[in-house]
């Protein structure tokens, strides 16, 4: 029964996608991305993001030159085991957190390291990022007398108020416009309606002449 069935819903199926006007594909697309996209952001956990900045200085044994390049060699450390074994104990968190949720930055300027993190608290973010900046200074002291470089505390995180990941009506938007791209894709590819040739109209004989025909047979 299904075999039978098959040939029957295909055409009628693709008479309908015919049929359908061409901005019914990109209005779809468009609802239903922003739908998807809009419950997304408010299933997602939210994030919140605290930055910790340190900066290197330069003893009297030292020049300023010195201090920068100091700086982006401490930004390189600050994510290691060396650093994060001694942040998990102030962060409350184990080295395995650290590591996912913290990234350090430096400036080709500036000697300075910004320590970010990221966490699904507020209070946790900046507690990370404050951790691994008194971790990453304090590992900096260790090795002073070598450096004839310190490293100091420029500005602590602060908990932040607001999350820094997307909000619902971001994440609508986006999928909005990724469902209209995808809806004008379809559109493009959309079986088109057949357009009858000239000639064969013309050659086809209306209601009201085939019945005269066949009375005067």
């Amino acid at each position: 029964m299904n075999e039978n069935a098959t040939p029957v819903r295909r055409p009628v199926a693709l008479n309908r996608a015919r049929a359908l006007p061409p901005w019914s594909l990109i209005a779809a697309g468009v609802l239903v991305g922003g739908l998807l996209g809009g419950g997304y952001g408010l299933a997602r956990t939210p994030t919140y993001t605290a930055t910790s900045y340190v900066v290197a200085v330069p003893t009297d044994r030292s020049e300023p030159a010195s201090a920068l390049g100091f700086a982006q060699a401490y930004g390189r450390v600050a994510t290691q085991l060396a650093v994060l074994g001694d942040a998990q104990v102030w962060a409350g968190v184990p080295v395995r957190t650290l590591q996912q949720s913290v990234h350090a930055e430096t400036s080709p300027d500036a000697p300075m390291v910004a320590v970010t993190a990221t966490a699904a608290r507020p209070d946790l973010a900046a507690d990370m990022a404050n951790a691994v900046s008194r971790a990453l200074t304090r590992h900096a002291g260790d090795v002073q007398n070598a450096t004839h470089v310190e490293l100091q505390q420029f500005a602590r995180a602060t908990k932040p108020t607001a999350p820094s990941s997307a909000s619902a009506e971001v994440t609508g938007l986006v999928g909005a416009s990724a469902g209209g791209l995808l809806g004008g894709l379809l559109l493009l590819v959309r079986p088109r309606r057949a357009r009858p040739e000239p000639g064969l109209a013309a050659s086809v004989p209306g209601p009201a002449v085939a019945a005269e025909a066949h009375g005067q047979l």
